[in-house]
């Protein structure tokens, strides 16, 4: 049976492009949505850092593809932890951007050491080139990233804590008694049941796991699957904003 009409989504929500400095070139909009559809994919969306430029050119190949796609960033707080923020809107997650890049620390990229940061079109024409580096931190706390991310329209969440670095558990060490998220990403489902030991408060959580790719080989094969009320951008990021999925 085609996966593609079965209400559970394969799903990918963290892959970097170009624009990002660690992203490999052929990474393009256009080439990661053939990508997840030649995998098997149901939704995919695309996460740069600090970045949903090259969004617009992943959202038209996504349309052409028949997959759902969700617009995002990865977003580096002032504690240099990542966190993931997805949108259901195009529009809302480039007026997140344009809120992102004020507030991202102004250092000027240098190609020749981190990489290329390029923007394309939906034919994978280069059409601009970010020349403030993307992987600095930005000025907006943890604490503040869920909220700003939910005024405009989006969701959020911790992005890979279960990584040894620019993670919530690595850099905090704890999970903050105060924290609202309701959804957490893992890179490796194997640690889930540890993690949800030591830190209770994973155990309300939805979890995710993602590829965090920064090649095309790299994109999730599809092994994980979320349940939403429909096939839309809408019903995911409702599930992955109540994290039950």
């Amino acid at each position: 049976m085609d996966n593609r009409q079965n209400p559970r989504l394969a799903y990918d929500l963290h892959i970097h492009s170009c624009l990002s400095p660690c992203g490999e070139r052929e990474s393009t909009p256009a080439d990661i949505a053939g990508m997840a559809y030649v995998k098997g994919l149901d939704v995919f969306a695309l996460t740069d850092h600090n970045t949903a430029r090259n969004c617009p050119a992943a959202k038209i190949a996504a349309d052409q593809y028949g997959l759902i796609f969700l617009p995002g960033m990865e977003v580096t707080t002032v504690e240099e932890i990542h966190v993931v923020c997805l949108f259901a809107e195009l529009p809302q997650a480039l007026a997140m951007d344009e809120f992102v890049r004020a507030k991202l620390v102004a250092i000027q990229n240098r190609p020749e050491i981190f990489g290329e940061q390029l923007i394309l079109d939906e034919n994978d024409a280069v059409i601009g080139e970010e020349e403030l580096l993307l992987i600095n931190a930005t000025e907006i706390s943890f604490d503040e990233i869920f909220g700003i991310c939910e005024q405009f329209g989006g969701v959020a969440f911790p992005a890979h804590i279960d990584k040894g670095a620019n993670s919530l558990l690595s850099n905090f060490g704890f999970i903050p008694p105060d924290s609202t998220f309701h959804t957490a990403e893992l890179k490796f489902p194997e640690k889930r049941e540890t993690l949800c030991q030591k830190h209770p408060y994973l155990s309300g959580c939805g979890i995710l796991v993602n590829s965090d790719a920064h090649t095309l080989g790299d994109i999730s094969e599809p092994e994980q699957f979320i349940s939403a009320a429909q096939r839309s951008p809408q019903a995911v990021l409702a599930a992955i904003r109540s994290g039950i999925f």
